[in-house]
């Protein structure tokens, strides 16, 4: 029995002699009229009669191509197992008959018409977009380009069907590739393809099989306002608490407001729990609350989210992601009445009255949101701006100078060398500076991503550092070690005034209080920067050492005791009103990057980069500086030692060679890494004026 017979019950003796009429009739009608067409009818009965085996006999041939290269194959086995297998050939290709197709014009014979069995499909297909741009210029969807080939169609599609919900990414990415490769990273592809969750949303589920429409189109499945009708058909529970939200209720009003799709990418939808999402719902909250979304981006809790912190809270977290109601609405979640348990998920502990007043979307910079720390604001702002215009002019002008000075042969020592060296620095003072240096270095480090975290540097400096997580440990730890270094300094001070009752500590040459000479010495600097009078005898600490020693002192007891309070919130907050923590993030925040920008280009130049230094002055790390060098450098000390007879009792031995390279060595490394961390500054601070 062959595939013909399959389909059609055993012609009669009776029939075969109808059928075998017909056909002589049509070939002498094919001689006499050559130029007569074939009634349809008599055309139709002869394709019905043509057998199937026929056709097979050549389109079974994997050579055989039409004349734009389409393959014309089409396996007997293939068709014979397939969901067409009843069919005639001349059933879908009814004029197969009329229509001449030597091998030598193959393609001739139309294309086959599904609409006589598939109207109902194909009446939506006419009025989709797919319908719409089947221009003949482009090469738009057709039912073999989604189907597949219709000769081989499977009885019962599974999985290897090309619109299985598998392959309906392959099948739509022929032509929607950019879509498709957006989809393939969402969490939906993800769960079908890792999770195998079949119930995971194909192509089709959201847009439609043959009623597909344009995003544009009101009534489109995928246009803005039906948008959360399609993806509720999935998210059943999260559609309900969302149509009681505030942006819900806008929705129902026809008023317009955010949907699922304004929020969440259409094809590339993310888990929103992961660090991508976090990062990113800010800005897409930003776009219609934009005060609010600015204020976000420069609290704490905005930028620890920038820089990859996924257990610091963003938008949904206080506002809830789906069932946000004004703070009005008892059931809000920032309600007055629910502050406290809303701010109890992240501030484990007593959550404090007063801490419940902190604002997170702050702005220090209006003074209507809070007098307080607008001021606050204002102070280290001109802080800031002052001590920087200051040095930054000081610098210059000493830079030029100097510069002179070495091109004219004015600095005859140098840092180095054979002879006799004067001991400046204790090997207490040297592990304590070291001490500084790593622990600032380090504080440095890990907040300047916090400071600038839009800066394009700041979240790849976290995760070298081992993560936002790892790194606000880090500053923590660094933290611990200054004020461990603060204290042994207070403590060094302490001892030497009255447990051994040393004198110099509050006045005299010594001291690191300001003393009327520091004036004196600074007129006297400009007037050398300026050509106006020779370079002025330094004492044992000269002005600008006594400001750096000073800054930091300042600094440390600023910068640690506002990360205190942030660091201990409910504590300080136990007696201390809510505000305080706006303004404590406001002095850390501008301390800090006053502190670093000062060390990084300032205390770098005064010790190191001036031309006299550069490129290293070792003396903080070898404790000893060569005596020709401190008598061009400190003039009025080395002759206050001299007539004091005490010059012998500070002579020293050179540092051993292992010595002065490990100086070099640390040296180099913390000037390289501070160097670079005020570029980093420098670059934070053009982005954020954008």
């Amino acid at each position: 029995m062959n595939s013909n017979s399959i389909c059609r019950p055993r012609a009669s003796e009776v029939g075969r002699r109808v059928v075998n009429g017909r056909l002589a009739f049509l070939a002498w009608a094919a001689l006499l009229l050559p130029l007569a067409s074939i009634p349809p009818s008599l055309a139709q009965d002869a394709a019905r009669a043509i057998p199937n085996e026929r056709c097979l006999s050549c389109h079974d041939d994997e050579a055989l191509t039409a004349e734009d290269g389409r393959s014309m194959l089409v396996h007997e086995s293939g068709f014979s197992a397939s969901k067409h297998r009843r069919l005639d050939c001349t059933t879908c290709h009814a004029d197969a008959l009329s229509t001449r197709h030597p091998r030598n014009k193959l393609g001739a014979v139309p294309v086959a018409n599904c609409e006589q069995c598939h109207a109902e499909e194909l009446a939506p297909l006419r009025e989709s977009v797919h319908a719409k741009k089947a221009t003949p210029e482009a090469s738009a969807a057709s039912c073999a380009r989604c189907h597949g080939d219709l000769h081989t169609l499977p009885r019962r599609p599974g999985l290897e069907a090309p619109l299985s919900p598998v392959n309906q990414m392959q099948t739509c990415g022929q032509c929607h590739g950019d879509m498709m490769e957006g989809y393939l990273h969402s969490s939906h592809a993800k769960a079908r393809l890792v999770k195998g969750l079949n119930s995971s949303p194909a192509c089709t589920d959201c847009h439609g099989t043959h009623d597909i429409l344009p995003k544009s189109n009101p009534d489109s499945r995928t246009s803005h306002a039906k948008s959360p009708e399609t993806c509720g058909g999935c998210h059943e529970f999260i559609l309900s608490k969302w149509t009681e939200s505030t942006h819900g209720q806008l929705w129902q009003e026809g008023k317009p407001g955010p949907l699922c799709i304004d929020c969440h990418d259409a094809h590339d939808v993310v888990d929103p729990t992961s660090i991508q999402a976090r990062q990113d719902f800010p800005h897409e909250c930003g776009n219609c609350h934009q005060k609010e979304g600015a204020t976000f981006h420069t609290s704490f809790h905005g930028k620890a989210t920038d820089i990859g912190r996924a257990a610091a809270a963003m938008c949904s977290d206080c506002h809830t992601p789906h069932h946000n109601l004004p703070a009005s609405d008892p059931g809000s979640t920032i309600h007055p009445d629910n502050l406290a348990a809303m701010c109890g998920q992240c501030h484990k502990g007593k959550v404090t009255p007063a801490f419940l007043t902190f604002d997170p979307h702050n702005d220090p910079t209006d003074p209507n949101d809070n007098i307080y720390v607008y001021w606050v604001y204002v102070f280290m702002v001109s802080l800031l701006i002052g001590v920087f215009a200051f040095f930054g002019i000081h610098d210059l002008l000493w830079l030029q100078r100097a510069l002179v000075g070495k091109l004219r042969g004015e600095f005859q020592s140098s840092h180095g060398g054979p002879g006799k060296y004067v001991k400046r620095f204790s090997r207490g003072q040297i592990a304590l500076h070291i001490s500084i240096v790593l622990s600032f270095l380090l504080l440095a480090a890990t907040g300047l991503p916090l400071k600038f975290a839009a800066a394009p540097w700041a979240q790849p400096m976290a995760n070298v550092l081992g993560g936002a997580q790892v790194v606000s440990w880090l500053h923590r730890f660094a933290a611990i070690v200054t004020f461990g270094y603060f204290a042994a300094h207070l403590l060094m001070v302490f001892w030497g005034m009255f447990i051994r009752k040393e004198k110099g500590y509050l006045w005299g040459p010594r001291s690191m209080v300001p003393q009327w000479s520091d004036v004196t010495d600074f007129l006297g600097n400009m007037k050398y920067f300026l050509y106006l009078g020779p370079r002025p005898k330094m004492d044992r600490w000269a002005y600008w050492e006594k400001f750096d020693y000073l800054a930091v002192f300042w600094g440390v007891a600023i910068i640690g005791f506002s990360g205190l309070f942030l660091w201990f919130p409910n504590f300080f907050t136990s007696f201390l009103p809510g505000w305080v923590l706006n303004a404590a993030y406001v002095v850390h925040s501008d301390e800090a990057l006053l502190a670093t920008g000062f060390i990084f280009l300032f205390h770098f130049f005064h010790t190191h980069l001036r031309p006299e230094s550069f490129p290293m002055d070792p003396v903080i790390f070898t404790g000893k500086m060569p005596l020709e060098k401190f008598k061009e450098e400190r003039p009025k000390e080395y002759q206050r030692l001299v007539d004091s007879g005490q010059l012998e009792s500070v002579l020293a031995d050179p540092p051993m060679r292992e010595h002065l390279v490990e100086a070099y060595v640390f040296g180099f490394l913390a000037v390289t890494i501070g160097i670079g961390l005020a570029v980093a500054i420098f670059v934070g601070l053009l982005t954020s004026l954008h």
